[in-house]
């Protein structure tokens, strides 16, 4: 939460839905100049611990601690030289999974370059020195690895990325048998996977493999070889940004035209309704565990601030469940969207947000506002100062380039390389 004052955001609990949120962490008090950041945090199952990182003066370096959730205090456990990780918690609670690097050389901590990740478990109440290594590759500098403990706490999944490619290699450890090895997966590197679920050794998948736009695939562990593989759900028209399984059904984020549409299919990939959204704008989160019959996203457009729903899965309803108090009449503005063509004819979708009523004669002050690179999508967000634009009369305009991520990764790696003027 933030009261529009802060630097940076709170971090609030509450003991359930109905009650009075307390403060869980305050990063505007970790320095006196503000330059503390949080810049991640994992909860165990129980709800009893938060393992949290911190970032100085904007820095990749990372810190993390562990606070009681329930104590508000943090416990002796101090883990430093983490870098491009988060943290994932065992399912009894008595420890994480995270990655780092070595110390760096003499005079090389800021500077030097970082090779030789590797994936650590550490027990909660022990030291930094006692944690144990569960994966390096030694003939692999630059591999780095994201650990992630299935929600039945049977695996640990190991995503290996390579610098910014979205391709990725999958590995997975047997949390429950004893002296597991590493098993390799997925590792031809021919695509981005990203696991949704599993139903024991059933995996889901998300992918770009042989599918730009994104799909959705099944796995069994017990018969790995890709003549065994399923699609559930195929690629779309649109494209698929996110899939979680909520109440035993798929919950699908899709960007169409650069909104957000989100669709729910069942298991074996029948569809089955979409869910209402109150406009077009961006909407994010549907997190939760399979069996869960609710869940929570956010929604957000040109004038409408970010507000948290809550969705029940059951009858398909959705609820204001927390909004932030902006003085202004979200009725007195209006967002279209219009498509152009590029100058080599692609078709290009631009929002167009201006005062609801006003003559788009061309003589409105317009901002016009573009950005394509690293597949990233420019979606409708509010913004206090675009208001004050429009509430005096101004237009804003934001065309979606190509090098962005909103028609998939053949919309992406048409704005870069040699190709890169379709983004200038």
């Amino acid at each position: 939460r933030n009261n529009g004052l802060q630097n940076q955001s709170v971090l609030l609990v509450a003991e359930s839905l109905e009650a009075e949120p307390r403060v869980l962490l305050d990063p505007n008090a970790l320095s006196p100049d503000g330059t503390v950041a949080l810049s991640g945090y994992s909860i165990s199952e129980d709800g009893n611990w938060m393992a949290y990182g911190l970032s100085t003066a904007g820095s990749d370096w990372q810190e993390w601690r562990v606070r009681g959730v329930r104590t508000g205090r943090d416990e002796a456990d101090l883990l430093k030289l983490v870098k491009f990780s988060g943290a994932s918690w065992t399912k009894d609670g008595k420890g994480f999974f995270y990655s780092r690097y070595d110390e760096p050389k003499a005079g090389q901590a800021k500077k030097g370059a970082n090779y030789f990740q590797k994936l650590f478990f550490h027990r909660l109440g022990t030291a930094q020195s006692e944690d144990v290594l569960v994966y390096e590759r030694p003939d692999e500098k630059e591999w780095g690895f994201g650990g992630h403990v299935t929600d039945d706490g049977r695996y640990l999944i190991i995503s290996v990325w390579k610098g910014t490619d979205r391709r990725n290699r999958v590995f997975y450890k047997d949390l429950q048998a004893p002296g597991a090895k590493v098993v390799e997966l997925l590792n031809d590197f021919d695509a981005h996977y990203s696991l949704v679920d599993n139903d024991g050794p059933l995996f889901w998948f998300t992918t770009d493999l042989d599918a730009p736009r994104g799909r959705v695939i099944a796995i069994d562990i017990t018969q790995p070889v890709r003549a065994q593989w399923r699609e559930v759900i195929p690629q779309a028209a649109e494209t698929l940004k996110g899939v979680n399984l909520l109440n035993d059904q798929f919950v699908c984020t899709y960007l169409k035209d650069a909104r957000s549409e989100v669709k729910i299919f069942s298991r074996d990939g029948k569809f089955l309704r979409a869910v209402e959204l109150p406009g077009i704008g961006s909407a994010g989160g549907f997190g939760g565990r399979r069996r869960e019959t609710e869940t929570f996203y956010s929604f957000t457009s040109f004038n409408v601030p970010g507000t948290i729903y809550r969705h029940d899965m059951a009858t398909g309803r959705s609820a204001v469940f927390r909004e932030p108090k902006v003085a202004f009449n979200p009725a007195d503005y209006e967002t279209r969207q219009v498509f152009f063509a590029s100058k080599d004819g692609t078709r290009i979708p631009m929002f167009v947000s201006h005062k609801r009523g006003l003559r788009l004669d061309g003589r409105n002050p317009t901002q016009l506002y573009g950005y394509g690179g690293f597949n990233s999508s420019l979606t409708p967000a509010f913004s206090v100062s675009m208001l004050a634009w429009m509430e005096r009369g101004g237009v804003y305009a934001m065309p979606n380039l190509r090098g962005g991520g909103e028609y998939g990764e053949d919309w992406h790696q048409a704005g870069t390389k040699l190709k890169k003027q379709n983004v200038f």
